[in-house]
């Protein structure tokens, strides 16, 4: 039974409070994976606390786990197109069939990743990001690409930005930073060491610390200011982090995007950067 199906079941027997919480997730279900538990209690006229509980009540950690219910049961009613089939991949399954399962397990984990972030902490660090006088990006593993990829978007708007897949590089630029600067940390489980590490060194230095982890509790949100999370299968037996991957680039391209946004000169860096490429591509080919 999905999350709306067992709210609504549930609603004639809940208490006053939990039942105006309730009503409102059933009849505005998307609208609530835009809210924050604060933003939430303000609509139902009831209080954070009364939200976080509500969400335990129903057998979750949290608000985040149930707004990832929620999430999971839109996605059930959303239509796939035909012949697309979310799963797990068997080793006798076709070319075709891992192809519709792959590309089925990508796009609900990045609709997912979209979901459990509200607007206003995508705000928090599209301002911090903004802000910052430097970007270091720390993540080991699959997270370093992603890191890799988000720090060349960046420099392409003129950030000075510092990142190094030798994690004791990433330690030492870490010891850099100062109130001004910016870590952003990647790691689905929240618990690599040595990001851990790199994003407790940068809180000690007290630069402002943004975490982007999956959702369940770990130890690098408790040392982040701001907190983004991702949704992926990687709870599964695996190959690699496929999904876990995916949803930290849709998260970050996000980012990057709004970043181009609110800079008004970011279509002119944009501009030399494919500029100077060009001319290499063009002698290239000469």
């Amino acid at each position: 039974m999905s999350i709306l199906k067992k709210i609504s079941a549930k609603l004639e027997i809940m208490a006053p409070a939990d039942r105006q919480i309730g009503q409102f997730i059933i009849e505005n279900p998307d609208q609530m994976l835009r809210l924050s538990s604060a933003a939430l209690a303000a609509e139902t006229g009831r209080s954070q606390s009364s939200v976080v509980k509500f969400s335990q009540k129903l057998g979750y950690a949290g608000y985040q786990e149930l707004k990832l219910a929620v999430s999971e049961a839109k996605a059930q009613e959303w239509q796939a197109p035909a012949g697309m089939i979310h799963g797990t991949i068997e080793v006798d399954d076709g070319y075709l069939t891992i192809l519709q399962k792959l590309l089925g397990s990508k796009l609900q984990a990045m609709q997912q990743t979209i979901a459990v972030n509200n607007e206003l902490d995508i705000g928090k660090a599209l301002k911090a990001l903004h802000e910052a006088r430097r970007i270091h990006l720390a993540g080991v593993g699959a997270s370093s690409l992603v890191a890799r990829d988000f720090s060349y978007k960046l420099m392409k708007l003129g950030r000075i930005v510092l990142h190094d897949s030798d994690s004791h590089v990433q330690m030492a630029n870490a010891s850099t930073l100062g109130p001004d600067d910016l870590l952003f940390a990647l790691s689905y489980s929240g618990a690599s060491i040595e990001t851990l590490r790199i994003a407790e060194l940068a809180s000690q230095r007290d630069a402002t610390v943004i975490a982007v982890t999956g959702l369940q509790d770990n130890p690098l949100t408790r040392v982040a200011n701001i907190r983004l999370y991702t949704v992926g299968a990687e709870d599964r037996v695996r190959s690699s982090a496929i999904t876990a991957r995916d949803a930290q680039l849709m998260l970050t391209d996000l980012l990057f995007i709004l970043l181009v946004q609110r800079q008004p000169d970011a279509h002119d860096y944009v501009h030399n950067s494919e500029a100077a490429v060009s001319v290499l591509k063009a002698k290239l080919l000469s």
